[in-house]
């Protein structure tokens, strides 16, 4: 899926399940980490789906590696912290 599908699909109240979302408790709660994948690499992109201001986007990277980087999700709290 497309990121712009992902995006719209979520502003309109469509649940993603896996494989291209999944729930990452590990940065907050409620937060998501949408799995994209095209012929030039893998992206993850952390969100809110269900916040006061519609879905909240607040994190975005390339993967490299199969786990997700720590400093990456200390960023992604970071950025969180931030914005809630």
């Amino acid at each position: 899926m497309a990121l712009g599908v992902a995006i719209q699909s979520l502003q309109l109240g469509v649940t993603l399940g896996m494989p291209g979302s999944r729930p990452m408790p590990s940065i907050g709660p409620a937060v998501e980490e949408l799995r994209l994948k095209d012929a030039s690499g893998q992206y993850r992109v952390f969100y809110l789906a269900r916040h006061v201001m519609g879905v909240l986007i607040f994190h975005a990277f390339v993967k490299k590696t199969r786990a997700t980087p720590q400093h990456e999700i200390k960023l992604a709290r970071s950025r969180l912290k931030e914005l809630t």
